[in-house]
């Protein structure tokens, strides 16, 4: 089972997304996701993964989407939480991402259907502009 964590940071309207340089969805957008490492708690994965694949600090105040996926031989479950940005500062690796870029809402919901890498990435972001985000409080680190 893979456990992915991420975050949906949006600024003045606009929501910014990743451009995958991965062979599975190379030159897909995506949000600021990836796999939670062992030993790591939820909050503390989303933070890092926002951190490596844009360079930006945030603080979590929330999650938008939890979602899981069966796949063939595999499960992996999703937890996305509203980010709120600190500190802007992008950077990335290139060996893992293309570019980093602001989108406003429209454009995303409208017209980045082929663009997107799965169509969950409008869910969040539809969730997250409709304040459908439910507190942190739900969130809980069971060996605390």
């Amino acid at each position: 089972m893979k456990v992915i964590v991420g975050g949906i940071i949006e600024k003045d309207g606009k929501y910014l997304l990743v451009q995958e340089a991965k062979e599975k969805a190379y030159k897909k957008w995506n949000f600021l996701a990836g796999h939670l490492d062992f030993n790591e708690s939820l909050k503390q994965g989303a933070i890092r993964e926002i951190k490596e694949k844009t360079g930006c600090d945030v603080e979590l105040d929330g999650v938008c989407y939890i979602a899981n996926k069966v796949l063939e031989d595999d499960l992996f479950v999703m937890v996305v939480f509203n980010a709120k940005l600190v500190k802007e500062t992008i950077e990335f690796d290139e060996e893992e991402i293309l570019d980093v870029k602001w989108f406003d809402y429209e454009e995303i919901i409208n017209k980045m259907d082929n663009e997107l890498r799965e169509n969950y990435i409008k869910t969040a972001i539809i969730n997250q502009r409709n304040n459908l985000i439910a507190s942190n409080d739900i969130v809980s680190v069971l060996n605390d």
